[in-house]
């Protein structure tokens, strides 16, 4: 009786074993959502749209865009996160929504961790200094000196508390022991307005805000806060190079991931996707130009870099007294 049973068993996963094969292999059989927690127009939807229409020509299906935006990032994240874990919902994640949110809000709809599988970074662009002409620094070295002869005077700039602006400076501080007064603005364009007007004489920032300023004369970079120096900015050394205090390095990411839950296999198959979507000269050119830094890496090393930026930015948000109860 026991040699009928068993040979039913394996009659029945010799069946069972080739549709499990081909569901695998099926994916993608529709459309894809690629999630965006921020409106149309800005840098994080150019770069998702790019990536997106690339993705799609190489699977063959639609990725169609979605912008769900609100609550800093919190609505699209959410969504994202309370998906069906199939594969067919894709979602952007950043810098605010997975490294900065966490550490600001007391309650967040989602766990940054706990709720995704992250796939690849796409973008890593670090973070800049900018002065205007009027400042007499022309080094990292030189802010900190006319800082601390200067303490309390010397005013920064930033788009708001809690934003990525405002925490790159107070980790500045942090690591320098200098006293910059932090002035709040609401956006970004309004704080580089006042910059270039000379109003407020510093600035941390990405790259993209500042870019046609400092070509033009209007402002000038002093550092670059990563390791490398960048295409955009050639001859601006980094903050290594200047031997400058501290080792900060600090930057604005975009990365995709996944719910949580999703297979491996199609955690992979996108994985490589993102790979081929990087290495083209077109999409590294349009991102480059976009003022970002075209990247990717293995679901296992985004993960472990997730887990730092969060550690990072939670010492920050703690040091600056920014956290939103």
């Amino acid at each position: 009786m026991c040699t009928h049973v068993l040979s039913a068993l394996f009659a029945m996963l010799a069946v069972l074993a080739p549709a499990t094969v081909s569901a695998q292999s099926a994916w993608p059989a529709k459309p894809l959502r690629w999630i965006i927690p921020w409106p149309p127009g800005g840098g994080a939807d150019v770069i998702g749209r790019l990536t997106a229409q690339r993705l799609s020509d190489q699977i063959g299906q639609p990725v169609v865009v979605e912008n769900r935006a609100g609550a800093s990032g919190q609505i699209g994240t959410e969504f994202a996160a309370r998906a069906a874990p199939d594969g067919y919902t894709l979602f952007q994640g950043n810098t605010t929504t997975l490294s900065i949110n966490p550490g600001m809000f007391n309650k967040l709809p989602y766990d940054p961790i706990r709720d995704f599988a992250p796939v690849s970074l796409i973008n890593l662009a670090p973070m800049i200094v900018v002065v205007h002409p009027s400042l007499p620094v022309k080094t990292i070295g030189e802010l900190v000196a006319l800082a601390k002869r200067r303490p309390g005077q010397l005013n920064y700039a930033s788009a708001g508390p809690g934003s990525s602006a405002h925490l790159t400076a107070e980790m500045f501080r942090a690591q320098t022991g200098t006293d910059l007064v932090h002035i709040p603005y609401k956006g970004a364009a309004p704080a580089m307005t006042d910059l270039l007007s000379g109003q407020v004489p510093v600035m941390f920032s990405d790259i993209l805000t500042p870019l046609p300023h400092i070509r033009a004369g209007r402002l000038r970079a002093i550092t670059v806060l990563g390791r490398q120096r960048i295409p955009q900015l050639p001859d601006v050394q980094t903050v290594t190079e200047q031997k400058g205090p501290g080792d900060l390095e600090v930057g604005s990411w975009t990365g995709l991931l996944v719910p949580a839950g999703t297979p491996r296999e199609i955690v992979t198959r996108l994985n490589g996707e993102i790979a081929k979507i990087v290495a083209t000269r077109e999409f590294r050119e349009v991102l480059i130009e976009a003022g970002g830094g075209p990247i990717h890496n293995s679901p296992e090393a985004f993960a472990a870099f997730l887990k730092r930026e969060l550690a990072v930015y939670a010492r920050a948000i703690k040091d600056s007294g920014a956290r939103i109860d």
